[in-house]
C-alpha cells in the first residue's frame, strides 16, 4: 500500500501537470490517504497576480518565495509535523543566510568604494608629488636667477658709485 502511494507521489512529482489544464498542480503524499490528496495551487507562468486566490496557503515566511514556503502539515501525523518543523527551521536558516549575504554584499560595495577612493587618492598623491617636484625645480631655478640678479645689481651699484666718485 505504501509503495503504491510512494510511486504515485514520485509520478506526481515527475509530471505534476498531468491531466490538469488549469495550471494548478496536485502532489499527493504518502502520509495522506489516497482519497484525501493535498492540493497546492500555484502558477508556473511569470504573470504576477496582485490579488491572492482564496485557496492560497498563508505565508509562514512572507519574505520567502511562494515555492519555498513550508507546506502546512497534516496535523494527524507526527512525521508530517516533524517535517513541517524541519522545513520551518530550514526556512529560518535560509532567511538568515539571505540577510547575511545582503549585508556582506553591502559591505563589499562599501569596501569597493573605499578602495576606489584610496586609488583615486593614490593617483592624486602621485600627481601632487610630480607637481611638487616640478615646483621645487622651478623654485631652485628662480632662487639661482635671483642670486645672479642680486650679484649683478651689486656690481652695477659698485660701478655707479665709482662713476659718481670719479665725476
Amino acid at each position: 500500500m505504501v509503495d503504491s502511494k510512494q510511486r504515485r507521489l514520485h509520478r506526481n512529482l515527475e509530471d505534476p501537470g498531468e491531466g490538469q489544464g488549469s495550471g494548478a498542480h496536485m502532489i499527493s503524499t504518502a502520509r495522506v490517504p489516497a482519497d484525501k490528496p493535498v492540493r497546492i495551487a500555484f502558477s508556473l507562468d511569470n504573470a504576477s497576480d496582485d490579488t491572492p486566490s482564496e485557496d492560497a496557503i498563508p505565508l509562514v515566511f512572507p519574505e520567502l518565495d511562494q515555492q519555498l514556503q513550508p507546506l502546512p502539515p497534516c496535523h494527524d501525523s507526527a512525521e508530517s509535523m516533524q517535517v513541517f518543523k524541519q522545513h520551518c527551521q530550514i526556512a529560518e536558516e535560509y532567511n538568515e543566510v539571505k540577510k547575511e549575504i545582503a549585508l556582506l554584499e553591502e559591505r563589499k560595495k562599501e569596501l569597493i568604494a573605499k578602495l576606489d577612493q584610496a586609488e583615486k587618492e593614490k593617483v592624486d598623491a602621485a600627481q601632487l608629488a610630480r607637481e611638487f617636484e616640478v615646483l621645487m625645480e622651478e623654485n631652485r631655478t628662480l632662487k639661482l636667477a635671483q642670486s645672479q640678479c642680486v650679484e649683478q645689481l651689486e656690481k652695477l651699484r659698485i660701478q655707479y658709485q665709482k662713476r659718481q666718485g670719479s665725476s
